[in-house]
């Protein structure tokens, strides 16, 4: 497959600033904008805003996977569709982080070694071929919608805001998978299964904390 150009690379490397920065914006409205504000008490405000970081990390992290599997991949057809994705992440992306806000906390100190993480593993996915690329990315989204379901249930039934956005984000995940799958995704063998699900609980418990 073709190597990036120098060009390529400084483009990914400004949007990558842009990104952990945190200077995203929204093509979409934020399903939260017309929900009215509700009263959460400071242990619900600050469990919604852990939950919340969460999400932004794993938004960060898809940032770098569909940026990196789309340089290294072959077909035009798979690169349009990660790029395709990848907008509508970036859409989560700042919808959670306008959600956090409201919640009066700060997105992950680790953001920069998310999207670093990510990308590295993105490039590895992408280096395996298209099939085996588009099946990483139907793993990773199969266990996103369920990350996100669980969430569903912990977050304060009276955070009708957040909760929006977790679901229209549980809905565009479970679309990202199906359009991979379309595309002749492979099935990855269960120990990279295991593995992605280990390196996810990881990145999870750490990011509702720093």
């Amino acid at each position: 497959m073709p190597l990036p150009t120098l060009d390529h690379f400084l483009i990914n490397f400004d949007r990558a600033l842009r990104i952990v920065s945190g200077q995203t914006k929204a093509g979409r409205p934020n399903p939260a904008q017309s929900i009215a504000d509700t009263n959460l008490s400071e242990q619900q405000q600050n469990h919604s805003a852990g939950l919340m970081r969460v999400n932004h990390v794993g938004e960060i992290c898809a940032q770098a996977l569909y940026d990196a599997q789309g340089q290294f991949s072959q077909a035009p057809a798979i690169r349009q569709q990660f790029s395709h994705s990848g907008k509508e992440e970036e859409d989560h992306l700042a919808w959670v982080a306008a959600r956090i806000a409201e919640l009066n906390s700060r997105t992950s100190l680790l953001n920069p070694l998310w999207y670093a993480g990510a990308y590295a593993c993105g490039i590895i996915a992408a280096r395996c071929g298209d099939a085996a690329s588009l099946g990483f990315v139907v793993e990773t989204e199969r266990q996103v919608a369920t990350h996100l379901a669980s969430h569903l249930e912990k977050l304060p039934l009276e955070d009708l805001k957040s909760r929006a956005i977790v679901e229209q984000m549980r809905q565009d995940e479970v679309a990202h998978g199906a359009a991979a799958q379309a595309l002749g995704a492979s099935e990855l063998p269960a120990p990279v299964k295991a593995a992605m699900g280990l390196m996810a609980k990881v990145m999870t418990t750490t990011a509702y904390y720093v």
